[in-house]
């Protein structure tokens, strides 16, 4: 091409150098699928909207009035078991229907259930030994009486008549002369088991998926184990002279914990529930209680809480902040600063907290699905609001506003269950979080 011919210019037919199709398209510009896919999201939303709002966060399940000193219980199959106005009645908790009612003029203290009973414990000021009556808790009738006081273990089908209760409190009680093991249907002794002066009585586990044990240990400092089933006796053990009150010795992750004095200072010992066999003996200088903490066991003393695996003694982790812990139905609660305000809900093996409770008070019982209820006061009044602390969330979420008043809380399964000052016990239903 020679230098003086002019420029060479390819004309396309059109304006802006733009391909025919941006004006005129011969083909889709939109893929075939975001029809259906905004046909979709409307009619989900259509939808959404025509659903009905989701209902209150409480529910009002059943309203009963009252006295202060009423009792009441809860059972592990989702009853409530109440005494008021000379009659005793059951409710079932899932519906709130009534499902007996018996006459009851006897006023009682306390409420206890097993073996499918209600154990009625009267009050009997200066009157001597009571006895105990127990009333199917599946219709209110009648069954049994004994002339001693009856007790029961948690987690454990087990239902003793005692003489001379020392305590009632914990999981050691004293006890003295007889102790018989009871049939729960009908009252009778299955055996008996005399106690030459007084000793500690405590439920401890049996053989892998077996029955659990009874440990009595004698004022002689002579451990006895007995079948629960027969009352035979299997292991025989000489202990460490300790106090021996209603929080010592304990179960921990499957072993006996005796805290005790030693050569240089508190010592604790571990022993094999089955055998009585020492497993090993270490210094635990400023321990002042031991408590089962899930799989570990926990060492409460002025250095704080330090949780041990009962198997070794090896320390697992230590916490110099905490003042005490307790298990609940959502882990391993860990109080800082008093019983009434806890520091969170922490994982029992790490010591991790899991939930910060600061400012919460744990409300007691079985929630569902690993969650707590906890209630804090706020404001003038004061308001009383209530919390659910579940897992994976670092805080409590906020539930509902109880009404004023509203107090001495207890939770079972998707329910709250809480007395007034204006002498009335309700019952509402909630919705958990892990639902």
């Amino acid at each position: 091409m020679s230098a003086s011919s002019g420029p060479v210019v390819i004309d396309l037919g059109l304006e802006r150098g733009e391909p025919e199709t941006y004006h005129r398209p011969e083909r889709r510009t939109t893929p075939l699928w975001l029809g259906p896919a905004l046909l979709a999201v409307l009619l989900l939303f259509s939808v959404a909207a025509a659903a009905p709002p989701p209902g209150p966060p409480l529910s009002e399940l059943l309203r009963l009035d009252i006295s202060p000193g009423d009792p009441d219980t809860l059972t592990s199959d989702g009853r409530l078991v109440i005494q008021r106005a000379g009659e005793l009645s059951s409710y079932d908790l899932e519906t709130g229907e009534q499902q007996w009612r018996v006459a009851q003029d006897i006023p009682v203290y306390r409420l206890r259930t097993g073996g499918g009973q209600v154990l009625l414990r009267p009050w009997a000021p200066g009157r001597g030994e009571p006895g105990t009556t127990a009333v199917s808790l599946r219709t209110g009738a009648r069954t049994w009486h004994n002339e001693r006081n009856v007790i029961t273990f948690p987690g454990d089908d087990l239902m003793l008549a005692v003489e001379g209760v020392r305590s009632l409190s914990g999981n050691g009680r004293r006890v003295e002369k007889w102790i018989e093991m009871l049939d729960p249907a009908g009252g009778g002794a299955r055996w008996r088991l005399w106690v030459p002066s007084t000793a500690v009585l405590l439920a401890v586990p049996g053989p892998p998926g077996g029955p659990g044990r009874l440990l009595l240990v004698r004022d002689d400092l002579t451990a006895h184990v007995y079948e629960a089933a027969t009352g035979a006796p299997v292991a025989v053990h000489r202990m460490p002279p300790a106090n021996y009150d209603p929080e010592n010795p304990v179960v921990a992750g499957g072993l006996v914990l005796l805290r005790h004095p030693g050569p240089s200072g508190i010592e604790i010992s571990a022993y094999d529930p089955l055998t009585l066999r020492p497993m090993w003996t270490q210094p635990a200088t400023g321990t002042r209680e031991i408590q089962a903490c899930g799989p570990l066991a926990c060492l409460i003393g002025l250095d704080g809480v330090r949780a041990i695996d009962p198997a070794t003694g090896d320390q697992r982790w230590h916490r110099p902040g905490w003042r005490s812990v307790a298990e609940s139905g959502a882990g391993l609660i860990a109080y800082a600063d008093g019983p009434e305000y806890p520091a969170g809900v922490v994982d029992a093996r790490t010591g991790r907290m899991l939930v910060d409770l600061s400012g919460w008070r744990p409300v007691g019982g079985a929630a569902a699905g690993g969650e707590l209820l906890v209630t804090r006061e706020i404001g003038p009044g004061p308001r009383t609001m209530v919390a659910v602390a579940a897992p994976g969330l670092p805080h409590p979420r906020l539930l509902a506003e109880l009404p004023t008043g509203t107090g001495e809380c207890q939770t079972a399964p998707e329910r709250l269950i809480c007395r007034s000052v204006y002498g009335e016990l309700v019952v509402w239903a909630y919705r958990p979080l892990t639902a």
